[in-house]
């Protein structure tokens, strides 16, 4: 097994070494040489709990890690910092299966890959005796930031670097991130939005002349975004255990095929099912869920992928993104793994803001459909859900909740579905209560955090309660421009 860039085949390097550089030089993404088979069979996985399943799942494609080294990252990982033993519980409300991802200490889905992520960096850089300070430098839409703060704080040999857009997140999520404590931890809000921390981030790792600079000071980039491919194996986990539960709890029978519905944003979540179907778990469906920023909806009905239109703010924050950078992944195997091919269209995305892909190309993503909901109605499938089930989802999940709604109107699938529920409501407690009733759309944070645990019957989680009186360290805001300024300066290069 090797990872080769989706810009240059003939880059090829260990699973560690894709882990330990997050981006590859030319600014391509890395992308396994081919899909390893679940070593374990469909009716096995029944009978696995999170960590076998894990295990199963990643030693194929981190194949250079030792299987003591990755037991000891998983178990590591998936401790007692998750609030339930089961670690992915599954509900079901409302013939959908919600595989619920935010029992992590940051009560997002993104802690399902960032919470073993340090422990795979940390041991990459000693598998390839690497004497160099890493530095993660990322750029987040809320949730990422947060949870990559959270698994590496204090790590030593480590220091994290966070851009976020200033205006662009909730409340609770910027709380997240600004009272953070660490003394190798950095947070910075930027005068833009997400795109723009995304784009210039990319362009730092793509500067030769800074990396040749770093390097001679001790220093090396890596990321936490699921660019890194450290991020976005151990996401495909989570779908084969979801599988596993529904064969365990006689929903499905082992073979059946299931679709997957995912609030999509930067396209790692969705692709890692995809990834997952690859290494053979049966899913018919991947169905693509968008907010109004619905450039992937767009790009599935017609090929053409356009990010020049209006950006728009919404409830779901998160998902507020017109540049989805795992899609990269996706047109690259579309594209006969043909990286000159991919590059073109890449070029295309930079100068023009657009590109079109060939028949042949879209024919390939025939599994993937695309669908989307705006505000009304993610927040009527909000409403609905409590007022008939009590269940009580977050604005990302009523995205997709909503929009599977309406793939099921438009096609009568009936075939079972798991949603993927990427964030707790807590964390976006204003409006999901507006949601419920436009009485709660005014209040203070805390105060309506209260009011939703009262109605979801639920606990406040400890992410939240720590937040309340927390003090606010990092403080920092710059232009985009200013961004590079800022991390020259941080490593002490200026």
């Amino acid at each position: 097994m090797y990872y080769s860039s989706t810009r240059d085949s003939s880059i090829r390097l260990t699973a560690s070494e894709a882990v330990l550089k997050g981006l590859s030089d030319d600014g391509g993404l890395f992308v396994p040489s081919e899909f390893p088979t679940l070593p374990v069979s469909l009716e096995e996985l029944a009978d696995m709990d999170y960590k076998e399943t894990a295990f199963a799942v990643m030693k194929g494609y981190l194949d250079d890690y030792t299987e003591d080294e990755l037991k000891d990252c998983i178990d590591k990982a998936y401790d007692s910092k998750f609030d339930t033993e089961e670690i992915v519980p599954m509900a079901e409300a409302d013939k959908a299966y919600y595989l619920e991802l935010f029992h992590g200490p940051t009560i997002a889905f993104k802690d399902m890959a960032l919470s073993i992520l340090p422990h795979l960096l940390t041991t990459a850089v000693k598998k390839n005796r690497s004497d160099k300070e890493v530095v993660i430098l990322t750029a987040t839409s809320g949730d990422t930031g947060k949870a990559a703060l959270a698994g590496f704080a204090d790590v030593p040999g480590t220091r994290i670097i966070v851009f976020y857009p200033k205006d662009g997140v909730s409340n609770v999520q910027k709380l997240q991130m600004v009272t953070q404590n660490g003394n190798n931890t950095f947070v910075v809000g930027v005068d833009g939005n997400f795109d723009d921390c995304q784009s210039e981030v990319k362009a730092i790792f793509g500067d030769a002349d800074l990396r040749k600079k770093m390097a001679d000071a001790g220093f090396a980039f890596s990321s936490a975004n699921s660019m890194n491919i450290g991020r976005l194996v151990p996401q495909i986990a989570y779908y084969v255990f979801a599988y596993g539960r529904l064969v365990k709890n006689g929903r499905i029978r082992p073979g059946d095929e299931i679709n997957v519905c995912v609030p999509t944003g930067n396209f790692g979540n969705i692709l890692a099912a995809f990834f997952a179907k690859r290494s053979g778990l049966p899913i018919k469906t991947f169905i693509c869920a968008s907010n109004d920023n619905k450039v992937l909806f767009d790009f599935f009905k017609t090929g053409v992928y356009d990010k020049n239109r209006q950006f728009i703010l919404t409830d779901s924050p998160s998902m507020d993104i017109l540049i989805s950078s795992n899609l990269e992944r996706l047109i690259y195997m579309s594209a006969g793994c043909d990286a000159q091919k991919n590059k073109k269209l890449m070029e295309s995305l930079a100068k023009e803001g657009k590109y079109e892909i060939t028949a042949d190309m879209k024919e390939f993503m025939d599994s993937f459909v695309g669908e989307y909901a705006d505000w009304a109605e993610s927040s009527g499938k909000i409403r609905s859900l409590y007022e008939n089930t009590g269940y009580i989802i977050d604005t990302h999940t009523a995205v997709a909740a909503a929009a599977y709604d309406k793939y099921v109107h438009d096609t009568g699938d009936k075939t079972v579905t798991v949603i993927a529920s990427t964030a707790s409501p807590f964390k976006f407690a204003r409006s999901v209560l507006k949601a419920i009733d436009k009485k709660y759309e005014d209040g203070e944070d805390f105060e309506l955090i209260n009011i939703l645990s009262e109605k979801a019957n639920v606990d406040i989680p400890p992410a939240i309660e720590e937040i309340r009186d927390a003090k606010v360290i990092h403080d920092t805001v710059c232009k985009r421009e200013g961004m590079r300024d800022y991390v020259l300066n941080n490593m002490g290069l200026r």
